[in-house]
């Protein structure tokens, strides 16, 4: 008998091969579980029956989503045949299960018209249910000789199946849900973070004109009130500039996987780091700002990540610094590590703040000014260096350590000619 024999076939397995069967999903869930195929291959071996299967059953269709077939009936992942034409569509409309031993002698089912035009002869049909309740087909067994599978322990072994069966469902639905939300949020983060670039991007245009604007307005002549705003102004442009460079750099390190550094041998960081000092001067003029520059070794650094890393350091002390203290800057260099050390007094950051100080969007107090990601890109930035970014805060100073390695660029230019 083939499956053309058994009622009017519909979609096959041929669409479901081809991923358009209606029914997909289910049939892919159920075809590619081990633990399908091991429930199947019990239920044959412990009933000695040589047809075993998962159909998905409605109130009008019957699907074939795993079979284990040695009868040769032809019904494969995806074929469908009537509903009318099996004993499923009783099953779900009773949640009663259909099982017979012999259909030749069986009271109920003797002569029965799709035992007989079937061919079945010993048969079982047991509902499956979701977690919540809901049916959703049938684990069946046949075969067209007499086996003794309506008996108490194989009735109570099918129903264990069918259960099992269903719980699994559950499982790989509440799975694959998970993992739709998860791609769901990973696209719309990706779609957040290439908008932070884009703003970024355009936002440095106005903030170039206004920094130009305040270079033209240093040759003209003011009143002393005039002068005040203009370094009051320059502050916040400088500000402004600040986060614009580090909304874009979070965003394309995002994007691309981490902070990129074009690293060159002997760096001029020195002359960064008093680029950086004087820029941070400039716009905040009632700071005081002491430096102690001891650079001896050469290093092989990104200069201009690292006076990032070291500006946002600097402008997270005076933000966070009591007034009228100074900010101290020391850098020095050692044969194995050069570092930065940034350092100003305040209020002390607790042991829990700290633990979270250099994750992005996090901020040492919840009245801190800014979006939470000068400190994250320091870290970010020395760590693509190879190095690291530590904080101490104890009593009333606070100080931020910034340590790349030194690379003895003599020693490295030896080591290219080997």
């Amino acid at each position: 008998m083939t499956c053309e024999e058994i009622g009017n076939k519909m979609l096959n397995h041929e669409a479901f091969l081809a991923g358009r069967h209606d029914f997909q999903s289910d049939i892919e869930r159920l075809a590619g579980s081990d633990l399908v195929t091991t429930i199947l291959e019990t239920v044959m071996l412990a009933t000695n029956m040589r047809f075993a299967g998962v159909a998905r059953v409605t109130a009008d269709r019957w699907v074939a989503c795993r079979t284990i077939d040695e009868v040769k009936f032809g019904i494969a992942e995806g074929d469908e045949i009537a509903i009318e034409s099996t004993f499923c569509q009783t099953v779900r409309d009773t949640s009663e299960i259909v099982i017979f031993s012999d259909a030749g002698t069986d009271p109920e089912y003797k002569d029965h018209p799709i035992a007989t035009a079937l061919g079945i002869v010993s048969y079982a049909s047991v509902p499956i249910y979701r977690g919540d309740g809901t049916f959703f087909g049938t684990l069946c067994a046949i075969d067209t000789v007499p086996k003794d599978v309506n008996n108490p322990r194989a009735v109570a072994m099918l129903k264990m199946f069918a259960d099992l069966i269903g719980r699994s469902l559950e499982t790989e639905e509440r799975l694959e849900a998970q993992e739709q939300l998860i791609e769901y949020e990973r696209k719309l983060a990706q779609v957040q973070e290439e908008f932070v670039a884009i703003l970024g991007h355009d936002l440095r245009n106005p903030v170039a004109a206004l920094s130009a604007g305040f270079r033209q307005l240093d040759k003209e002549t003011l009143s002393e009130r005039g002068r005040n705003l203009v370094s009051l102004m320059r502050a916040s442009l400088h500000r402004m500039g600040e986060l614009v460079e580090n909304m874009m750099l979070h965003a394309k390190s995002r994007l691309g996987g981490g902070i990129a550094i074009n690293a060159v041998s002997d760096a001029p960081l020195a002359n960064m780091l008093e680029q950086v000092v004087n820029e941070v001067r400039m716009a905040a003029p009632e700071c005081e700002i002491l430096v102690e520059f001891d650079l001896k070794h050469p290093i092989s650094c990104d200069p201009d990540r690292i006076g990032q890393a070291v500006s946002n350091l600097v402008s997270n002390a005076i933000t966070h610094g009591t007034p009228d203290t100074p900010v101290r800057i020391r850098a020095g260099s050692q044969s194995e590590l050069t570092f930065v050390e940034v350092e100003n007094e305040g209020q002390p950051i607790d042991r829990e703040a700290q633990k979270v100080l250099f994750e992005p969007f996090r901020r040492g107090s919840d009245r801190s000014k800014g979006l939470g990601l000068g400190l994250y890109i320091a870290a970010s930035i020395a760590k693509a260096h190879g190095g690291r970014l530590t904080v101490v805060s104890e009593g009333r100073t606070t100080s931020f350590r910034l340590e790349v390695p030194t690379v003895d660029v003599q020693q490295s230019l030896v080591d290219a000619r080997v």
